[in-house]
């Protein structure tokens, strides 16, 4: 049941005219609202009016209300009974429900809301509230597979851009009453719901209390997906790696949530913004606790080597071939000197050339349709190569390792953690080409000191690696067995403070 409006809202009459006059201006020009006139009670000589959009409701939901009306009256306050207007704002002011979930609005204001969130607003002559109900009869996307987080073993299902549907996928994995989940409604034109979730005890009170803090400022302002959020949460827009995580499927976000993270969901987008998030569990994927301790570890740190193939490997291939060739291999040096015959360009313009070419594919790839994308960029990548290698632009060697780059990168289970990797490889190209091995060090060293530096929601961004805790390393590197990992939220909380 609404509460009673602040003095500052607008109250609603209890004259019908002057609620219906008020209906149409605010609703004016807009061709699929709805204000329906209707009678009810002995004669049908008592008037009320139904506001609602055609576009947002059910159609059936209007009839069906006006047919049981009669029935909800007469189930509380006896049979027989007609439906008097005394009686009938009884009913509701008493905190009457239906099964539409019927509430009273106290305001105009509340009522406009109401109405553009879907509901339908009736008004009744002789009485200054209003009955709302909802009757969103949208179309929304199925629960399907997940689209960017596919896995061999594990559930099969994704969040949609439905909030409700959302949260009760998350409330049917997570069945406790120290799941919390928060809503609100930002102040701007959108109305957007957005809602964060914790699990009470295991998350820890100074992240709790800093993410009150930055959530609040969200009160206001157009929010229209989950990634606005993210800006708001994170410490600098102008840092390339990412300090928060995103996910479409409910089995990963009730797995961080028992953890100590913070879920935040917008209605209508499918993603789960997790929070905060740290360097290494961003190389962490949902499938490592769905195979063997084994498998899982080695999967593991497979994704490490691609982490540093995807960062490095050009920076390496100019240093070595530009400022260090005593170190490779005399066989290899003389491929590589007989590949490189002919190109007309330094090793640093070449591999400029090649990786932007290699992204612009990969963005063409994304932004046209499907079943055209995938065919453009592998049949592009080849031609580009080919005709690279051909016309003397590139050597052999180059487009190898251009190529072993992107595949690396695209074994990172992070999408954003996977763009950060590619921002941050030009300027290590570029570093190397000016110094060598040093200027790739160099590099490397202001890198790991912006990491170390980097706090998410007041945790440090390397934790457990810095500082270091030797008794979290147990799902960093490696997946220890899950039966030295499964502990309950508050025992996790209160190792991470022990260690």
């Amino acid at each position: 049941m609404n509460k009673p409006s602040d003095s500052g809202q607008a109250d609603i009459s209890t004259q019908l005219s002057d609620n219906l006059a008020m209906m149409k201006e605010i609703f004016a020009n807009c061709s699929d609202i709805t204000i329906l006139p209707w009678h009810y009670g002995p004669d049908l000589k008592y008037s009320s009016i139904s506001v609602y959009y055609d576009t947002l409701v059910q159609k059936k939901e209007h009839n069906y209300f006006k047919e049981t009306l009669q029935d909800l009256v007469t189930e509380q306050v006896g049979p027989g009974t007609s439906i008097l207007p005394e009686k009938l704002f009884t009913f509701y002011e008493n905190d009457g429900a239906s099964a539409q979930s019927a509430f009273v609005l106290y305001s105009m204001d509340q009522a406009v809301i109401d109405v553009l969130n879907g509901h339908i607003v009736i008004f009744f002559d002789m009485w200054d509230k209003a009955l709302s109900y909802k009757a969103m009869g949208v179309e929304k996307r199925q629960v399907t597979e997940p689209t960017t987080e596919p896995v061999v073993l594990g559930p099969k299902e994704s969040t949609i851009e439905d909030l409700d549907k959302n949260i009760g996928m998350l409330r049917m994995r997570l069945k406790s009453t120290k799941f919390k989940i928060e809503i609100f409604a930002v102040e701007s034109e959108t109305k957007t719901q957005v809602a964060y979730g914790y699990l009470e005890g295991a998350v820890l009170p100074e992240v709790f209390s800093e993410f009150k803090q930055k959530i609040d400022g969200l009160q206001s302002g157009e929010i229209l997906e989950t990634s606005y959020i993210e800006e708001l949460i994170e410490g600098s827009s102008l840092n390339p790696f990412p300090q928060c995580r995103y996910t479409e499927r409910p089995d990963v976000a009730v797995a961080e949530l028992l953890n100590g993270k913070i879920i935040v969901m917008v209605d209508g987008t499918g993603s789960i913004l997790i929070c905060p998030a740290t360097f290494t569990e961003l190389l962490q994927s949902s499938e490592d606790y769905y195979q063997r301790t084994l498998i899982a570890s080695l999967i593991r740190l497979m994704r490490y080597i691609a982490f540093f193939i995807a960062l490095m490997l050009p920076s390496v291939y100019i240093a070595l071939s530009t400022f260090h060739t005593e170190l490779i291999p005399t066989v290899l040096l003389l491929a590589i000197l007989n590949s490189r015959e002919g190109i007309p360009f330094p090793a640093i313009f070449e591999a400029l050339i090649m990786e932007l070419s290699f992204e612009l594919l990969r963005e063409a790839g994304v932004r046209l349709p499907r079943p055209v994308g995938s065919a453009v960029s592998i049949v592009g990548a080849l031609v580009v190569g080919e005709a690279s290698i051909n016309a003397g632009v590139a050597s052999p060697i180059l487009v190898i390792i251009v190529a072993l780059t992107g595949i690396a990168s695209f074994s990172l289970p992070q999408f954003n953690f996977a763009v950060a990797l590619r921002i941050l490889r030009f300027p290590l190209m570029v570093f190397s080409a000016f110094l060598g091995g040093y200027g790739l060090m160099i590099a490397l060293l202001l890198m790991w000191l912006l990491l170390a530096h980097m706090r998410t929601l007041g945790q440090p961004y390397m934790s457990p690696l810095a500082p270091f805790k030797p008794k979290l390393l147990s799902d960093v590197l490696i997946r220890a067995p899950l039966q030295t990992m499964l502990r309950s939220p508050r025992q996790l909380q209160l190792k991470k403070r022990r260690s």
